[in-house]
């Protein structure tokens, strides 16, 4: 029996993903362990390693596709003994997303007697993911009158594009002109088709352009984790009633006691940021009002006992990803700088485990080094608060009764008020402030 590769859940979230890249090709032999495909999740790319052994007979999902639902067979095995050619021919054609649709069967004659067996089920076409806005329009052909092999949605794309399908070698197989040839392909004159009078039924269907009006643009696909930033924080917002709490806090003894750890860590290779400090802060805060380190779930309220930080990172193209120090609330301050370090750096090349960026009690976002002086958070769900650190600047203050200056930070709480009172997130905010305005309190 040929063994059948699925697309494999490498979250406990995932539904789908993108086949970024095939790690092997058809006829290769393979054992257990060996690296198969890059899969690109919600959140990173990570490599799909073989539980089996045997030889590649049929890849059935080309690298690059989209939504590849978890559990879709990708490729087949040919196990030990087996016939691979085989194998592969029972294993079908291309990929379902770029597949044809399947030719109706012909209606029986008026004058040809029915049949008293039931008649053979033909499978239903797999339907393609894209939703068709207007009737398609009819296949172009190549010079020589042979109809040019493309697959529907590739044939919606250069027509949108302006690309003449002749112009393109297709990379799908056979040569079938497939959604990656025409997103490479350069926008040039439209095919000839195209300068024939359209349908009239076409003629009326308005043009996908004119949703965006007239003005110049792009249009950029969404990535995985964009879309998943999309839900989740649309989630957020619609289910969460999220209530607002904001405290200046005052940084010159934080700034100065960094100075101090800094010189001592340095022969170490080790070097504290001002965000590294506010973790061990929130982290300690949270222990200090356990009544904020808590999680809404339908009918319960779950009350953590460690302080695990998920930190809000930025990464290259767009969207961020939380990576989280567990148990901040107990570790050095040496140890979060360097485990930041790593999960930062890691974060941006999308090569953190599920492990480490899913979970967490609460949220740190800091947008202080863009100059931005204050700002509102949205809580990322499950979690019920989200800490939001602005820029650290010089502002007149008064302190005992006297004018000064002295460089003020403004932190927002943003709490669900589902499962944190207005009260108790107060608490919070001020436990944070004293322990940033007094930072030898965290180290004991």
């Amino acid at each position: 029996m040929p063994i059948e590769l699925k697309m494999p859940a490498l979250s406990p979230t995932m539904e789908e993903g993108t086949l970024a890249k095939w790690l092997v090709k058809e006829g290769d032999t393979i054992a257990a362990g060996d690296l198969l495909a890059e899969i690109e999740t919600d959140k990173a790319t990570m490599e799909f390693e073989a539980v089996d052994e045997g030889t590649v007979a049929k890849i059935l999902v080309p690298e690059g596709t989209d939504e590849v639902k978890v559990g879709t067979v990708i490729a087949l095995l040919a196990g030990e003994g087996e016939d691979v050619s085989k194998v592969a021919t029972a294993g079908g054609g291309s990929a379902p997303a770029e597949s044809a649709p399947a030719e109706p069967a012909p209606a029986p004659k008026a004058d040809e007697p029915k049949s008293s067996a039931p008649p053979a089920r033909t499978p239903a076409p797999t339907p393609e993911p894209e939703v068709r806005a207007a009737p398609a329009a009819p296949a172009p052909e190549a010079t020589g009158g042979e109809r040019i092999k493309a697959s529907p949605l590739a044939r919606r794309m250069a027509e949108q594009k302006g690309v003449d399908l002749s112009a393109i070698t297709g990379s799908g197989p056979g040569g079938r002109i497939v959604k990656a040839d025409v997103e490479a392909a350069q926008p040039g004159a439209a095919p000839a088709a195209a300068a024939a009078p359209a349908p009239a039924e076409a003629r009326a269907a308005p043009a996908p352009a004119a949703v965006a009006g007239e003005i110049p643009h792009e249009a950029a696909k969404l990535s995985n984790m964009r879309k998943t930033i999309a839900r989740r924080l649309t989630e957020a917002k619609q289910t969460i009633p999220h209530i607002y709490l904001t405290v200046d806090v005052h940084l010159d003894k934080l700034l100065k006691l960094r100075a101090e750890l800094n010189a001592g860590l340095e022969a170490r290779g080790i070097k504290l940021s001002v965000n590294d400090m506010l973790i061990k802060a929130l982290a300690v805060a949270l222990i200090e009002v356990p009544e904020c380190n808590v999680q809404f779930a339908e009918d319960q309220l779950l009350i953590f006992k460690r302080a695990d930080i998920s930190v809000a990172v930025s990464i290259p193209g767009g969207g961020l990803i939380t990576p989280i120090v567990t148990g901040a609330d107990t570790k050095a301050l040496s140890a979060i700088a360097t485990e930041m370090h790593d999960l930062a750096a890691r974060a941006r090349e999308g090569k953190l485990q599920p492990h480490e960026y899913q979970g967490g009690t609460a949220s740190l976002s800091n947008m202080g080094m863009y100059g931005i002086t204050q700002f509102d958070a949205v809580i990322n769900p499950p979690q019920a608060m989200i800490m939001a650190i602005g820029a650290g600047e010089k502002r007149p203050v008064v302190i005992d009764d006297s004018l000064q200056i002295a460089t003020v930070m403004s932190a927002t709480g943003s709490f669900d008020h589902r499962a944190i009172d207005g009260a108790d997130g107060a608490r919070l905010m001020q436990a944070f402030k004293r322990l940033v305005e007094n930072p030898l309190g965290m180290l004991v």
